[in-house]
C-alpha cells in the first residue's frame, strides 16, 4: 500500500466525478460554447457574489494571468517572502509581466498591515518602479496552510483601495481556509479585485482553476489566457469535475483537516522531531534533529511506502487529501511513532 502524501494533488477522480465528466455536455470553450464551462464559471462567480469567472488549466497560469491584468512591465508586486506567486511559478511575474517582487518578511507566508503600509509608504520617484499591485495567499503553501485572519485582510485592503494598488488573492486552497475558520466566499468577493481557485488540490478535480473578478477583468484576462496558450476545446469534461467537486468535496476538508491535526500530535511526542508548525488546515510542516538529514529520514520512509517532499530549509511537508484513507491514515501514525 503507498501512501502519497506529497501533495493534495496527487487525488484520482472517484467515481460519482468520473460519471459526470462521461455525461457532460460540452463544445468549443475557445469560442465561448461549452455550456459545462460556461456553468461552471456562472456558477463561481455567483458564489463569491463577483461579476464574472474565467477557467484556467493551471492554477499558475491563472494567477500569472491577474498579474499581467493589473500591471504594466516595470510595475511593483508586493507579496510575501514565501508567496507561491514569488517562489514556486518559474519566474512568472519577471518573465510574463516585468513585474518586480517587493517581498515582505512576514510569518509563515502571511505579512500586517502594517507592514504593507510601510512597504509602499514614500513618494513618486523616477528612480523606482510604479507600486501596482498586492498579492495574497490563503491558505499559505509554504507557510504549512496557514489561514490568514479576516480582520487583516480587510485592514490590508484599504491600504491597498488608499494607495490604488489591485488587490489579488491566490486563493489555491481558499476553500481549506474557509472550511477551518467558517467563513465565506462572499466574504473574499467584497474584499478582492480578483480570486483564483485551484479545483485540482483539496476539492479533487483532476485539472483546472478559476479566476473571479469583474466584466472588465475577466475580458483582459480572456485575451491573456490566449496569449499564454491557455485556451481549451471541450474544456466542460474538467469543468463537471469541477462542479461534482463543488457540490460533493468542499464540507470534506475538515476531514483532511482532523487527520493532519492527529499527525501533529503524533510528530510532537517524536523524539527525532524538532519542531512542528501549527496546523490550522490539511499541511503539516516539521524539522526534524539537526543529527537527522531530512532527505535521508524522506527516503527512509520512502522504503515504507510512504511518501513525503522537501520544501527546503530543513522542512517535511505531509498533505492530507481526499484519497488518504482511514487505514492509511493509522499505518502513517504506527510508523512515526516506530521512526
Amino acid at each position: 500500500m503507498e501512501i502519497n502524501l506529497i501533495s493534495d494533488t496527487v487525488t484520482k477522480p472517484t467515481k460519482g466525478m468520473l460519471e459526470a465528466m462521461m455525461k457532460a455536455e460540452v463544445g468549443d470553450d475557445v469560442f465561448g460554447a461549452d455550456p459545462t464551462v460556461n456553468l461552471l464559471q456562472e456558477r463561481v462567480a455567483k458564489m463569491f457574489g463577483m461579476e464574472a469567472a474565467l477557467f484556467f488549466p493551471s492554477g499558475t497560469m491563472a494567477n500569472q494571468v491577474a498579474i499581467k491584468i493589473h500591471t504594466q512591465p516595470g510595475d511593483k508586486m508586493f507579496c510575501d517572502k514565501w508567496a507561491h506567486v514569488y517562489n514556486y511559478e518559474g519566474g512568472g511575474a519577471a518573465f510574463n509581466s516585468g513585474v518586480t517582487s517587493h517581498l515582505i518578511d512576514g510569518d509563515r507566508g502571511m505579512f500586517t498591515a502594517d507592514q504593507l503600509a510601510k512597504a509602499v509608504m514614500g513618494r513618486a520617484d523616477i528612480h523606482v518602479p510604479y507600486n501596482r499591485l498586492v498579492c495574497i495567499e490563503n491558505t499559505t503553501n509554504k507557510g504549512g496552510g496557514a489561514c490568514w485572519d479576516f480582520e487583516e485582510l480587510k485592514r490590508i485592503q484599504k491600504i491597498s483601495k488608499d494607495n490604488n494598488l489591485a488587490f489579488h488573492l491566490d486563493g489555491a486552497r481558499l476553500f481549506n481556509a474557509l472550511v477551518a475558520k467558517n467563513e465565506t466566499p462572499q466574504q473574499y468577493g467584497e474584499l478582492f479585485d480578483t480570486i483564483s481557485i485551484c479545483l485540482s488540490k483539496g476539492l479533487g478535480a483532476p485539472v483546472g482553476s478559476i479566476l473571479i473578478g469583474t466584466k472588465e477583468h475577466i475580458e483582459k484576462a480572456l485575451r491573456v489566457r490566449k496569449l499564454f496558450g491557455g485556451g481549451m476545446r471541450q474544456a466542460g469534461f474538467l469543468a463537471a469535475a469541477a462542479i461534482y467537486a463543488l457540490d460533493n468535496q468542499v464540507e470534506r476538508l475538515a476531514d483532511d483537516h482532523k487527520k493532519a491535526k492527529e499527525i501533529g500530535q503524533v510528530l510532537e511526542n517524536c523524539s527525532y522531531v524538532k519542531k512542528v508548525e501549527p496546523i490550522e488546515t490539511n499541511i503539516i510542516i516539521f524539522y526534524v534533529n539537526d543529527d537527522i538529514d531530512p532527505m535521508d529520514f524522506i527516503k527512509k520512509m520512502e522504503a515504507k511506502g510512504i511518501l513525503l517532499i522537501s520544501m527546503g530549509d530543513g522542512k517535511i511537508r505531509i498533505v492530507t487529501h481526499l484519497d488518504f484513507t482511514d487505514e492509511m491514515h493509522q499505518k502513517l501514525l504506527e510508523e512515526l511513532k516506530l521512526f
